[in-house]
């Protein structure tokens, strides 16, 4: 069988096309260029049952062509593509165009939707991911050296709330608390770059007390914590919440201490070097079932 793979950015396509050839599947990679790495065409090199096609986020229709000329019938959507891009210079085909104006929201759910049900009516089903990765799914429970304190789990008791709130808008599924208060939510920027802004909104709070010798010490002034969840109707063909060593990583550079997660539905890459690495830096993981 042959399965076609829409490319997002990351390592997330690089694991599903492992995966899929380790099935025994042919692989047919729809590379989005101004996501995809290039890295792609080196690991298809000299491989017969890998080929990989070269494709402009705006070309919808070029997609579905290239997906019939190679037989596949069944697609996988794996890697971040940014929302933003649909606001950016990028020209959608008349396809794409025509899915866009009958858009009632352009929200990521409302536009994968409806790409998934123009590719089912042209016969490609889009199928989830996690078929193909599921022991990458977070196990319920504590996954680092140790658990959130009493401070994090009355922050992880806010923070999911507001990110329930938040994943049912289909704004964005990551929440950055401090002292049980939101810090910042993330939209279009994705979820690094939302623990990157709570870090710098909490190191502007703590230099202006600094700054201010009569100034109290603020009550914001301590570590984060992340709050990553799935939407309350997720669906698991794209858009799934992944944590890799990036986000452990700006999380180190923010200055947060716990991150909380939804087991069964958030996949973990390279999840021994990420539990390590937080372990080392002291920070706490959790995944719990919502």
């Amino acid at each position: 069988m042959t399965l076609g793979l829409i490319a997002g950015n990351g390592r997330f396509p690089f694991l599903l096309l492992d995966a899929a050839r380790a099935q025994g599947f042919s692989v047919v990679v729809a590379a989005i260029r101004e996501e995809t790495d290039p890295e792609i065409d080196h690991r298809a090199a000299g491989d017969e049952r890998i080929k990989v096609y070269w494709l402009s986020l705006g070309e919808l229709s070029r997609l579905i062509e290239v997906f019939h000329k190679e037989g596949v019938t069944a697609a996988v959507m794996a890697g971040q593509v940014k929302h933003k891009q649909i606001f950016s210079s990028i020209r959608p085909d008349w396809r794409l165009t025509k899915l866009l104006l009958n858009l009632r929201t352009r929200s990521t759910d409302a536009l994968l939707g409806a790409v998934a049900k123009v590719l089912g009516d042209e016969g490609i089903e889009l199928i989830s991911s996690t078929s193909f990765l599921e022991p990458l799914l977070a196990q319920e429970g504590v996954l680092t050296e140790r658990a959130p304190d009493e401070e994090e789990c009355k922050n992880i008791e806010y923070g999911l709330g507001v990110a329930r709130a938040l994943a049912g808008f289909d704004i964005g599924q990551t929440v950055v608390v401090a002292a049980q208060a939101c810090v910042a939510v993330e939209a279009m920027e994705g979820t690094d770059a939302a623990i990157e802004r709570g870090g710098s909104l909490m190191r502007s709070l703590e230099d202006s007390a600094e700054g201010s010798a009569a100034a109290e010490p603020s009550v914001l002034a301590r570590k984060l914590t992340i709050v990553k969840i799935a939407k309350p109707n997720q669906d698991m063909r794209f858009d799934v919440p992944v944590i890799g060593l990036p986000t452990i990583e700006t999380m180190i550079r923010a200055g947060a201490s716990c991150l909380s997660i939804e087991a069964g539905r958030t996949l973990l890459f390279d999840r021994e070097a990420l539990v390590k690495k937080a372990s080392e830096a002291g920070i706490a993981i959790v995944a719990a079932r919502r």
